[in-house]
């Protein structure tokens, strides 16, 4: 697939070889850390050069890394007198294309490395139909390392872990070495199934490469919600790439095409950052509000055992006191009688407490069934009964006539398993249930195989099976008429009855 994939997409491109255009000054492209979750960046290390201002040109070797073994290629590097950019001539050959990476990947990014960490876009490097390339670009700076990375698209502003090519000193090269101990690489999972998600190869005769990377930029940012969290933006994003489709035509009018195409891509891609990053402050808020009411809660209940303390000192207090006045009243002749009623007086004070302990005990169980119930129902429809809080799963959950989970489904049981894993003790009982339509055989059949569905997902994520129970009922206990689609609707369920001391009740046993 690869081999063919590469001579579609190289029939178009000129048989010279082709020079990449620059994205912009390096100054342009800077992106500060702050702006992306770590959990979306791994690090490598690489060497840079300071490089001579006034000595004239000095080359590097461009050297291969294993994503792609047998390319090959240099760099020329050039400071002027008095200038505080350096020109970048970069030739590679030999290489493949990035689709042979992986469906997502259309193009190569040069990128010019400083001894912080810091990666600018230098720009596109396009290949003719031997793999062959060039780019002249502007680093601003002075010592820099170079990498060339596959990417989804030109515009991004951050280069992938997909490193393709980096730059190594010669023994004639101009300049001192510097180590650049850590850079930041965006992780490939940010692009990987996002972007191509059909995996389709660029058709150059019928469009310009740069629609391509427009289409899957706007697939990736699509993917990360950049519609909910950066609509401005993304909008913008699809509007450009409307007009760069609406302009597509003659190959004379493509540098219109690719103009709008390549500002789709600069839209894109900081929808998507812009996405990232408040995603990263929406889960810092949430853990922050999660942690205020983990806070809250431990007050409250060390605020309540204290006021229990003070309780139990202050009646034994009082007990003291009654059992001192009547033996100082009664003296020696009532010694027997003091002695008794501080016994009494003592017995019910350890009464009391024991009821204000089984009051308190017997609220927290109430307290914590609530909240579970709110909780579980943010998740799928939950009610109270005696049995316990019965979580409904309806038949939209499950493919037709199947017992495979859909990808909602799987969601809303990951998230009911979180809350469940922090109440170790609490008891689940999976029950499915089938309208009364088909055999008899079939629909316990089925309403087995769906409940052993759930039982199954829900330990594979972390519930321990000692605490679940699964069984199917076919037909039997409907909740509506049968006689209706829309009753026999609700009839197709699956109920996870949820119980256990911790909120008040023993698990509810059904039989058949």
């Amino acid at each position: 697939m690869h081999s063919s994939r590469n001579v579609l997409l190289t029939l178009t491109v000129a048989i010279t070889i082709v020079v990449g255009v620059a994205v912009g000054a390096y100054a342009q492209n800077q992106l500060q850390l702050s702006e992306v979750p770590a959990s979306a960046l791994v690090t490598k290390t690489v060497t840079a050069v300071g490089y001579q201002v006034g000595a004239g040109g000095t080359k590097v070797n461009m050297v291969a890394t294993d994503l792609m073994a047998g390319a090959t290629g240099d760099a020329k590097v050039e400071i002027k007198s008095k200038a505080s950019t350096a020109a970048v001539e970069i030739s590679v050959k030999g290489l493949k294309t990035p689709s042979s990476i992986g469906a997502e990947f259309l193009t190569f990014v040069a990128w010019a490395v400083t001894p912080e960490g810091r990666a600018g876009n230098l720009g596109e490097i396009l290949l003719n139909k031997n793999g062959d390339g060039k780019l002249d670009a502007t680093a601003s700076a002075q010592t820099f390392s170079l990498i060339i990375t596959a990417e989804p698209y030109f515009a991004v502003r951050f280069p992938s872990e997909m490193v393709v090519m980096q730059s190594e000193a010669t023994k004639n090269t101009k300049g001192k070495i510097f180590p650049v101990s850590e850079y930041k690489l965006m992780r490939r999972s940010q692009y990987e199934k996002l972007g191509n998600p059909l995996a389709l190869t660029p058709d150059l005769k019928a469009a310009p490469l740069q629609i391509y990377e427009a289409r899957n930029a706007i697939d990736i940012a699509k993917s990360h919600q950049a519609a909910k969290y950066a609509p401005d933006i993304f909008s913008k994003a699809e509007a450009s790439l409307k007009m760069a489709e609406n302009a597509l035509g003659p190959k004379d009018n493509w540098n219109n095409v690719v103009s709008l195409a390549r500002q789709t891509c600069q839209f894109s891609e900081d929808a998507r950052l812009l996405t990232l990053q408040k995603q990263e402050a929406e889960r810092i808020e949430n853990e922050k509000l999660a942690a205020a009411a983990a806070a809250k809660s431990a007050a409250e209940a060390k605020a309540a055992a204290e006021a229990a303390e003070a309780k139990r000192i202050a009646d034994q207090k009082a007990a003291d006191a009654k059992a001192k006045a009547a033996a100082e009243l009664a003296a020696q002749q009532a010694k027997a009688k003091a002695e008794l009623e501080a016994q009494q007086a003592k017995a019910a004070a350890e009464i009391a407490a024991q009821e204000a302990a089984r009051k308190q005990a017997e609220q927290e169980k109430a307290e914590l069934r609530a909240k579970l119930l709110e909780q579980f129902n943010r998740v799928l429809p939950t009610t109270d009964s005696p049995r316990g809080l019965i979580v409904n799963m309806g038949d939209v959950l499950f493919d037709i006539s199947k017992a495979n989970l859909r990808p909602d489904a799987q969601i809303a049981l990951a998230k009911l398993s979180g809350i469940i894993l922090n109440y170790p003790s609490l008891q689940l009982s999976i029950e499915g249930y089938t309208d009364s339509t088909g055999t008899v055989e079939f629909n316990q059949t089925l309403s087995e195989k769906r409940a052993d569905a759930v039982q199954d997902f829900l330990v594979s994520q972390g519930l321990s099976a000692s605490s679940l129970t699964a069984k199917g009922f076919g037909p039997a206990d409907p909740v509506a008429d049968n006689k209706t689609a829309a009753g026999r609707q609700k009839n197709r369920r699956v109920q996870i009855v949820v119980s256990g001391e911790v909120i008040g009740t023993s698990i509810g046993t059904k039989t058949n």
